[in-house]
């Protein structure tokens, strides 16, 4: 009970010194459309999830909800749906551990919820390994078919990831894939 309540008290320390801080990159937004800004690594992929506005609404609900981080053994604090301008911690424990080992400050930048397009985006925060923003994006194409993308642009800002760059590229490519698989699994259940 003491160490719970120590955690809580931590991370509400951690989100009040994050809500007090910049998105650590200039471009806040830059995701919803257009070309990803220059001097930053790129990533994009998106998987099909299947066809008509219910596949749509399910997947946007759940992206919404934070499921594709959820989804990849991400913790959300404090957890709500996503919403333009809130202050989350995003939290990675190793396994076996209780206590979270990695706490990573974002910004929701952007959200969007269209009859074609449901999704949102987070930036970076100071503390955040990385420095640049990932969007969660589920749409309709012209034929009925539903897609989820996950679009990104950042460049390692932590000492630790720009020591271990091949390491730290590596996990981030693990992490989105794994936010796709999440999604997919979802809409198939």
């Amino acid at each position: 009970m003491e160490s719970t309540l120590h955690l809580e008290s931590a991370l509400h320390r951690r989100l009040a010194a994050a809500r007090a801080t910049a998105p650590s990159y200039p471009e806040v937004g830059a995701t919803l459309g257009g070309p990803l800004p220059r001097g930053y690594a790129h990533l994009r992929r998106r998987v099909h999830l299947g066809r008509g506005p219910e596949v749509l609404e399910r997947a946007g609900r759940y992206v919404l909800g934070w499921g594709a981080q959820l989804g990849t053994g991400f913790a959300v604090f404090p957890y709500g749906p996503a919403r333009e301008g809130a202050t989350v911690l995003l939290r990675l424990a190793l396994p076996g551990s209780r206590w979270p080992r990695l706490v990573i400050p974002c910004r929701v930048a952007w959200t969007l919820e269209r009859p074609d397009r449901i999704g949102f985006a987070y930036g970076t925060l100071p503390g955040h390994p990385e420095c640049g923003e990932e969007s969660f994006l589920v749409s309709t194409d012209a034929d009925g078919e539903v897609w989820f993308e996950v679009a990104a642009f950042s460049r390692l800002a932590a000492r630790y990831a720009r020591l271990g760059r091949p390491v730290a590229l590596l996990c981030q490519y693990l992490a989105i894939e794994r936010y796709l698989a999440a999604v997919a699994a979802h809409v198939r259940s």
